[in-house]
C-alpha cells in the first residue's frame, strides 16, 4: 500500500491485501494497493502518483433493530454502524511526490467514515453530517541517509493491527482495539534502521486524534520493529500523551496522561496462510474522555487473533476473534447502565477479487456478545424490532463493495 521510507517492513499477501498496516505509519505499507502513475518520464516512472479507493456496504442485523443501528447504546462498532440499508463508507484520494531523498503525501477522504475518523477536530461549516473533505494524512519524509529518515505533518497512527483503509484490512468491520486506540497524530517522528530486520521510530506529537493541542505538553510515540526470522514481523508500539484540558483547572497538567502499550505481530506460515496477533494495554488519568478524574487511574485492554487463508488467486477467507476489556468504564464501550463491560467478537470474512484486480467483494458475518447485566430485565445492550433493549448479542451479515485504483 505504498512506498516506504522508514525501513520498517511488513508482511503482505499479494491477493489477500492483508498487511500489518498502511502508509499511515512506520509499520503500515501500501505497495499492494494498485497505484496509477500520472505520467511517465523518459527515465521511467513519474515522481507523481495518484491512488485511492471507494467503499460501500450493506449489512443486515438479525436482531432487526428498530433504529437500524449496529451500535447499541455505545460504540459497539467503529465504521459499519448502519444496518438494513446501503451505506457509503469512505472515498479516498491520495497523491504522492517522490524523489531520491524525500517523499510528500497528501491523503484526502470524503464520506461518513471521514467524519468518524476525524472526530477530534472542530466541526466544519456545513455541520457534523456534511461528509466534508477531511485530511486523513498530510506529511513529508526526508531521508538523511539510507538508514535514517524524519517525517513531519499529520500521519496515521503506528499503533494497532488494522487501519482505516478498507482495501488493506482483510476484515471489513473493524476491531474494538482499533476503535479505542488513536487514529492519527500530528507532529514529528524519526526512524533509524539498524538492519533490514530491525528499526526504531520515536516522535513528538500533539494530543491524541487532533490537529491542535489542548495543552502545552507533547506526547511521546515510539515503535520498535524486529523480524526474528524470515516471514515473522513484530512491532512494539507505545504512546504517552498528556491529555489534561486547559479548560479544566481542577486537573493538573502534570497529573494526567493517556498511555498505551501495543504489540502487533504476523507470521506468514505458508505462502497461503497467515496468523496475526494484536494485544494492547492502556491507562488513563485525568479528564481525557472521562479518564478517571484528577487522581484515579483507569485501565483497559484486549487481544485479537487473526487467521487468513488464500483458497485461490481470487478468493480468500479470514477469521478474527477479539476480547476487549473495558470494565473500568474509561473507554466508549459501555453497557446500557453506563457501566464498564467486556465484549467478545467473532468475525468471518471472505475476500473476492474480480478479474481486473480493482474490485473486491467482502461478504462478512460478525457476532458481538456482551455479558448479561446482572438482575436487569429488558435492559441489555442491543435493541429488538420493537426498539426495546432486550438483546445481549447481535449477529450481522453483509457485504462490502470496494473499488481500489
Amino acid at each position: 500500500m505504498k512506498k516506504f521510507y522508514f525501513a520498517v517492513l511488513s508482511i503482505l499477501i499479494p491477493f489477500l491485501g492483508f498487511a500489518k498496516g498502511d502508509e499511515e505509519t512506520t509499520k503500515k505499507v501500501e505497495d499492494q494497493k494498485q497505484t496509477t502513475v500520472v505520467e511517465e518520464e523518459a527515465d521511467g516512472k513519474s515522481p507523481f502518483t495518484f491512488s485511492g479507493y471507494l467503499d460501500s456496504y450493506y449489512i443486515g442485523n438479525l436482531n432487526k433493530p428498530q433504529s437500524r443501528s449496529n451500535l447499541g447504546p455505545y460504540y459497539a462498532r467503529a465504521f459499519d454502524q448502519v444496518s438494513g440499508q446501503f451505506q457509503l463508507g469512505l472515498v479516498q484520494t491520495k497523491m504522492t511526490y517522490t524523489n531520491d531523498k524525500s517523499e510528500a503525501v497528501v491523503d484526502l477522504t470524503f464520506g461518513p467514515n471521514a467524519d468518524l475518523g476525524n472526530y477530534g477536530n472542530a466541526i466544519g461549516p456545513l455541520g457534523s453530517t456534511s461528509m466534508a473533505l477531511a485530511i486523513k494524512q498530510a506529511y513529508f519524509t526526508y531521508n538523511f541517509t539510507d538508514k535514517f529518515s524524519m517525517t513531519a505533518g499529520q500521519f496515521g497512527t503506528h499503533i494497532g493491527y488494522e487501519v482505516i483503509d478498507a482495501p488493506v484490512n482483510f476484515n471489513y468491520s473493524l476491531s474494538n482495539l482499533f476503535n479505542n486506540g488513536p487514529f492519527y497524530h500530528t507532529g514529528l517522528k524519526a526512524t533509524y534502521s539498524f538492519a533490514d530486520n530491525a528499526s526504531l521510530m520515536i516522535g513528538l506529537v500533539n494530543n491524541v486524534d487532533g490537529l491542535g493541542d489542548n495543552n502545552r505538553k507533547k506526547g511521546f510515540i515510539s515503535q520498535l520493529f524486529v523480524a526474528p526470522v524470515e516471514n515473522w514481523n513484530v512491532y512494539l508500539n507505545f504512546i504517552n500523551s498528556n491529555e489534561a484540558s486547559a479548560d479544566v483547572p481542577s486537573v493538573s497538567a502534570d497529573n494526567a496522561y493517556y498511555r498505551l502499550f501495543d504489540i502487533t505481530t504476523s507470521y506468514q506460515i505458508t505462502e497461503k496462510f497467515l496468523l496475526g496477533l494484536n494485544a494492547a494495554y492502556g491507562a488513563q488519568k485525568g479528564d481525557y474522555q472521562g479518564g478517571g478524574g484528577p487522581s484515579e487511574t483507569k485501565t483497559w485492554g484486549g487481544a485479537a487473533v487473526y487467521a487468513n487463508l488464500a483458497i485461490t488467486d481470487g478468493f480468500g477467507i479470514g477469521a478474527r476473534y477479539e476480547n476487549f476489556n473495558n470494565q473500568s468504564g474509561v473507554r466508549a464501550v459501555l453497557n446500557r447502565l453506563d457501566e464498564g463491560t467486556t465484549v467478545n467478537s467473532f468475525t468471518l470474512t471472505g475476500n473476492i477479487s474480480l478479474g481486473d484486480g480493482h474490485i473486491f467483494l467482502k461478504p462478512e458475518i460478525r457476532i458481538d456478545s456482551y455479558p448479561k447485566i446482572s438482575g436487569a430485565t429488558e435492559v441489555q445492550q442491543f435493541e429488538d424490532s420493537s426498539g426495546r433493549f432486550t438483546k445481549n448479542s447481535q449477529t450481522t451479515i453483509g457485504m462490502a463493495f470496494i473499488y481500489s485504483f
